[in-house]
């Protein structure tokens, strides 16, 4: 996930914001200020609930990017690269580039979010204890908020942490890591049904509007399961594996108007390399790149004017796995990645096609495998 908003770096990471994490502050200020707080502590003026409702918003915001930080921190000392953490609608994502290698690793990251996240409520509940009034109050709501989201995430049930939890204990018992990965995430998707169900249950009975927040929430688990589910049958492939060998090359500096000509209109490609005459990879042109340069313009503009450049473009080796490309996988490419050999040359390209085959042959693999153990 991409945010919006750049807040800087914490420890080297990128930290950023989505527009929609404005949705969540909104919705905590506003029940606190005007609902929570009023009822439970009455007497203080509009402005105080106000301040209060936003000092709680903004320190519940601290504590979910605290408990990201803390998996990203973890999983870069396990040897897990992170591209950064990013705030959302429905709490915080640490995106990691690769997985762990061991079943230990898998179970450290996993545990150091909810840990991190009941060592906050515990003293956000123990400082307020002497305080009185709505500074008390702000300071118990925030004990709380975090012990929630603690037990929440702890939930067996990927891609929530618990879920994580469930993977690391099935894969170390086991020594399967795909059948630990797929049966955690059709937990998820089984628990996100449930909790779609209870959220639809509870508009239908009269019990209040929140249950078609369950109902979202429950929405993003079973399609970020079932996203899991699949992404389990690419386990052990390589890149090598599933990249396009088989390139139509261009010249850099090759007019627009005579490539479509001489090239896209005679072979059924939708991303072209540029390489030189001393085989220098100079970057990739996209069909949907073409297309959008003006008509008017195609003669007098050269495929490197057009092309993603080398730098922004994903890379990898032939032997690099295959999981760890998948997060790098965007930008001006349209999700191609280049594979380069250990000289800098380019071999191949991969595709989102490239990765949908490999994913719906995946079975296929897998059955294979079995019958050729079993026989």
């Amino acid at each position: 996930m991409r945010p919006s908003i750049r807040l800087g770096r914490v420890r080297g990471i990128p930290v950023g914001l989505d527009l929609t994490v404005l949705v969540i502050v909104a919705i905590l200020v506003f029940g606190l200020a005007f609902g929570r707080f009023p009822a439970d502590y009455p007497g203080s003026h509009t402005s105080a609930y106000l301040l209060a409702g936003v000092v709680a918003a903004v320190l519940f915001m601290a504590s979910l990017l605290a408990h990201e930080l803390a998996h990203a921190l973890v999983a870069r000392r396990e040897g897990v690269e992170v591209a950064g953490i990013t705030l959302w609608l429905l709490g915080g994502v640490a995106e990691l580039r690769g997985e762990p290698r061991t079943p230990g690793a898998d179970l450290r990251i996993a545990a150091a979010g909810p840990l991190t996240s009941v060592a906050l409520g515990v003293v956000f509940s123990v400082v307020s204890l002497p305080l009185p009034g709505l500074v008390g109050a702000t300071l118990l709501y925030l004990g709380g908020a975090n012990l929630l989201l603690a037990v929440f995430n702890l939930v067996p049930a990927a891609p929530l942490d618990g879920g994580r939890v469930l993977r690391a204990a099935l894969w170390a018992w086991r020594g399967d890591r795909v059948f630990a990965a797929v049966t955690a995430a059709r937990a998820g998707r089984v628990f996100g049904y449930l909790l779609i169900a209870f959220g639809i249950l509870q508009v239908v009975v009269g019990l209040g509007f929140q249950g078609l927040w369950l109902a979202v929430l429950g929405l993003f688990l079973v399609n970020a399961a079932a996203a899991e589910e699949s992404q389990t049958k690419l386990h052990g492939l390589r890149v090598a594996d599933v990249m396009s060998g088989d390139l139509v090359t261009a010249e850099p500096y090759e007019s627009v108007f005579s490539f479509i000509g001489r090239v896209v209109l005679r072979y059924p490609m939708s991303a072209y390399p540029l390489v030189d005459a001393q085989g220098r990879f100079h970057g990739l042109v996209t069909l949907n790149r073409i297309r959008a340069l003006e008509q008017s313009r195609h003669a007098t503009t050269s495929l490197t004017e057009i092309a993603c450049p080398p730098d922004e473009l994903p890379q990898a080796g032939p032997g690099e796995p295959l999981l760890d490309l998948l997060p790098r996988m965007n930008g001006c490419a349209d999700g191609r990645a280049v594979v380069l050999d250990g000289d800098g040359r380019l071999v191949g390209i991969v595709s989102p096609s490239d990765i949908s085959r490999a994913i719906q042959t995946g079975d296929l693999r897998q059955n294979q495998g079995a019958d050729l153990r079993n026989g």
